[in-house]
């Protein structure tokens, strides 16, 4: 097709493998709404999930937590299960990224959306 043109020909390539990869990161976009993950504190009396976006989607606290002693201690927890809900996330959001990346022939460790 791009016979004669010289270069043009792996330009076109290039466009081509480029548009692919944007389809491929947006796909992934939304479906990071999608993966949920979740966050505990207090060895599961509170509990956080979140989209892998870092969207906060539920928060579950144990009843036998609340005692008004304790205010500070039950906000901590909270805090931390939410804490780690959303570096699981994070987590998770690189581990997807690093698998659009190797389907692309590129490097896994390569940060995208670049």
């Amino acid at each position: 097709m791009f016979k004669g043109l010289g270069g043009l020909g792996d330009m076109g390539k290039m466009m081509k493998a480029a548009q692919e990869m944007q389809t491929k990161m947006t796909e992934l976009q939304e479906e990071m709404h999608n993966i949920v993950v979740e966050g505990q504190a207090g060895a599961g009396l509170v509990k956080a999930s979140c989209t892998a976006k870092g969207e906060l989607k539920t928060l579950d606290i144990d009843p036998s937590i609340f005692n008004g002693d304790d205010k500070e201690v039950v906000e901590d927890l909270i805090l931390a299960a939410i804490k780690d809900a959303q570096q699981k996330a994070q987590e998770r959001s690189k581990e997807e990224m690093g698998k659009l990346a190797e389907s692309m022939g590129l490097p896994k460790d390569m940060n995208l959306p670049f």
